[in-house]
């Protein structure tokens, strides 16, 4: 399992560290982060493609007497990255897979995710919603309480086979809040995405476009909402 607590927060530490400031991430970059992550794009390999878009920004910089724009954005470094992904594929091709991490080295104990998994269930219980996605959070709450107690009963149940679990929760939450939600309050959220990401269409793939629209639409929703992440790597945040 990719290590959850350093994949979203090295990223977003190098990015910072590499720009010379302290800027936030904005939704559309954790929706970015979160579309390398579920395409298990390893986390080497993205910080390599960070750092090779910036060198090759202070290279220019140094070329020109003019001033250079400031990166703003996390996904002025996304061609860079999938480029820094096809090297890394590249070089690893005959190379033997190393599963020596575990579990244990990602710091989930199962005390903790479980009362993670109880205390999202908590919370999804009380958001009051339309009766339509207020019937689909109930399952999912009903949901995220057995399996705190089937992971307590089985400590050693696979985290993969969990986090996929809770995807699958929460893609039912998504649906139910797409279905729900007013038009109009849907389109002017992909206008938003749209508006966001119109910088970086040169450097992302239309693919990955759709991929990171989906993302943004879906953070905003539940966060309006009030309804909480259910993916193990929320853990680590709030």
């Amino acid at each position: 399992m990719q290590n959850y607590f350093n994949y979203f927060t090295e990223i977003e530490e190098r990015f910072q560290q590499r720009r010379g400031s302290l800027l936030m991430l904005s939704t559309l970059d954790w929706a970015l982060i979160e579309t390398w992550r579920e395409a298990n794009i390893p986390l080497e390999a993205v910080l390599r493609g960070i750092d090779n878009a910036f060198d090759k920004h202070d290279a220019k910089a140094l070329r020109t007497t003019s001033r250079t724009r400031k990166v703003n954005g996390l996904a002025w470094c996304a061609q860079s990255v999938m480029e820094a992904v096809e090297q890394a594929m590249e070089a690893s091709i005959g190379a033997a897979p190393n599963h020596a991490t575990e579990a244990a080295e990602s710091g989930f104990e199962t005390e903790r995710v479980a009362l993670y998994l109880e205390g999202n269930a908590a919370a999804i219980e009380s958001v009051k919603l339309n009766s339509l996605a207020d019937s689909t959070a109930a399952e999912v709450a009903v949901r995220l309480r057995a399996l705190a107690l089937g992971l307590r009963a089985e400590p050693n149940h696979s985290l993969e086979e969990l986090d996929r679990t809770l995807s699958v929760l929460e893609e039912k939450m998504f649906a139910a809040l797409m279905t729900s939600t007013p038009e109009q309050e849907l389109v002017t959220l992909r206008e938003q995405a749209t508006r966001e990401l119109a910088p970086y269409r040169g450097k992302m793939q239309a693919v990955q476009i759709k991929q990171v629209q989906q993302q943004f639409l879906q953070k905003r929703l539940l966060e309006a909402c009030k309804l909480p992440r259910l993916s193990l790597f929320y853990m680590s945040h709030g």
